[in-house]
């Protein structure tokens, strides 16, 4: 397995293909926009070497019996599931934001191992041996993997195969002997700047005309003719800046152009088999659904902290806001509690991965859209002023020689140093305004498509019928909204 020296070794191997406001990033390691999504991803392999952690950021291959990291595993029981969770909350204590890298691909490899399953038995392929091939090489190097879900789409009204600029989504321009050549944009993809590779599935469900849509596949990060758009902007390009002002860790989205990509056959997983890119979409938002709340349940384990070191650093008691430290602890547990019992619901596919159960996971997502917006809420309103404006001195002007000592003696005010009540109120203003949201409202989906989801998922007229033999109605009923 990977060390931090070994991951940041294979990141700068890579040949850049990666810009942001309009200039080329050399090294994502050292450049400003991306050092900070590396460091969080640099962190896993800390933890999967440090004793305290290793146990659950490292696991036992399903497929060669050899110890490798956890979120290049695949996922066959629902402890595997509730792992990841517990991983993903931990990897948000541990940077206080989102690492996509050590979480999407392990999400797609685990999808894409249960359609595989389905499309060789119906069309006699062999894809899943291929992707098997490549999850036991994923292991054997540690690779960090991004997965892109989401296409442009262009005019929402239009189907893919109607669009106007067909690069709005992915699509196979070309079917070879040895591969295919594929081009379309990905966008709002997480953690790619520190990943190795990218696995690509279908954005959605397709019909026959749409078959060249139904793709999915694994490249390198670097792959010739792809080209990597970073696009987080934080106010006044605060990446940018040095000292307290902003975190470490960090993470970006980025738009993937993909211009006549040639992927090799062994890389490709499916290939027009449209009647499947559903059940992609399906699989990967029951799992990614029920783990989301452990991400926001992590970050706002963050918060609750942020916000007590804050009180004592404003010279207030924490138990003046014992209330609503307890309405933060409440949404934490509600998100990551939904989400293991969608796990735990959940059932194992034919091909052994296990699959989510589809109402709770969806029904987590709702909350996903809503709780952690309240907990940031509470968490400023606990800050006080100088975090939720945002007004507050940068750390040059605190080592500045003509007013810097003058400003920290105002800043300080309780038991905290002046710098220390600053780097947390940044690190507040930035959990709760800036960069480090994240995508609770949209990411992994729109609380509105989850909804739509529940609401196919409700037994509507097994209701009807507890309610009528309970009540003792013996006639037939009928909605008047089905009558033509």
């Amino acid at each position: 397995m990977k060390t931090r020296r070994d991951y940041l070794s294979s990141l700068t191997a890579m040949k850049p293909n990666m810009y942001k406001f309009g200039e080329a990033i050399t090294n994502v390691i050292t450049h400003p926009a991306t050092k900070r999504t590396v460091e969080s991803h640099a962190r896993a392999f800390d933890a999967a070497n440090n004793p305290e952690y290793a146990e659950l950021f490292t696991t036992t291959s399903y497929l060669t019996g050899k110890k490798i990291m956890r979120f290049n595993s695949l996922m066959k029981t629902s402890e595997d599931l509730l792992l990841n969770a517990k991983l993903k909350r931990e990897m948000y204590r541990l940077t206080g934001t989102c690492a996509g890298g050590v979480c999407v691909g392990w999400n797609a490899m685990n999808v894409m191992w249960a359609v595989t399953q389905e499309i060789d038995a119906e069309f006699g392929t062999a894809y899943q041996e291929r992707l098997k091939n490549w999850i036991i090489k994923a292991e054997e190097e540690s690779l960090v993997v991004a997965a892109a879900l989401t296409d442009a789409k262009g005019d929402r009204s239009k189907k893919p195969n109607a669009q106007e600029f067909p690069n709005t989504y992915i699509h196979i321009e070309e079917k070879r002997d040895d591969g295919i050549v594929i081009s379309g944009a990905k966008v709002m993809i997480c953690g790619v700047a520190a990943s190795n590779e990218i696995f690509i599935v279908p954005g959605g469900g397709y019909k026959s005309e749409e078959a060249d849509f139904a793709v999915a596949c694994v490249v390198p990060r670097d792959i010739e003719g792809l080209t990597i758009v970073e696009t987080r902007r934080p106010s006044d390009k605060r990446e940018y800046e040095n000292g307290f002002d902003i975190p470490e860790t960090g993470i970006t989205q980025a738009y993937l152009l993909f211009d006549k990509v040639f992927v090799p056959k062994e890389r490709v997983f499916m290939a027009g088999e449209f009647k499947y890119s559903g059940k992609v979409v399906q699989y990967f938002t029951a799992n990614y659904r029920s783990c989301i709340g452990a991400c926001v349940a992590g970050q706002g384990d963050v918060m609750i902290g942020a916000a007590a070191l804050m009180a004592r650093a404003n010279g207030l008691p924490m138990k003046k806001f014992k209330d609503k430290f307890i309405e933060m602890s409440i949404n934490n547990e509600t998100t990551y509690g939904v989400g293991i019992a969608a796990m735990t619901l959940g059932k194992a596919h034919p091909s052994g991965a296990w699959i989510c159960n589809d109402l709770m996971a969806h029904t987590n997502k709702t909350l996903v859209g809503k709780l952690p917006y309240e907990t940031k809420r509470i968490c400023q309103d606990i800050g006080g002023g100088v975090v939720e404006t945002g007004c507050l001195p940068s750390a040059q002007d605190f080592a500045h020689p003509l007013y810097g000592q003058y400003i920290q003696e105002v800043v300080k005010a309780g038991a905290v140093s002046a710098e220390g009540r600053a780097k947390t109120a940044r690190l507040i203003e930035w959990l709760t305004l800036g960069a480090g949201v994240p995508g609770c409202m949209h990411g992994g989906g729109s609380p509105d498509g989850a909804r739509l989801v529940i609401n196919s998922k409700i037994p509507y007229e097994k209701y009807i019928d507890y309610a009528k033999a309970v009540a003792g109605v013996n006639e037939e009923t009928e909605d008047p909204g089905l009558k033509k």
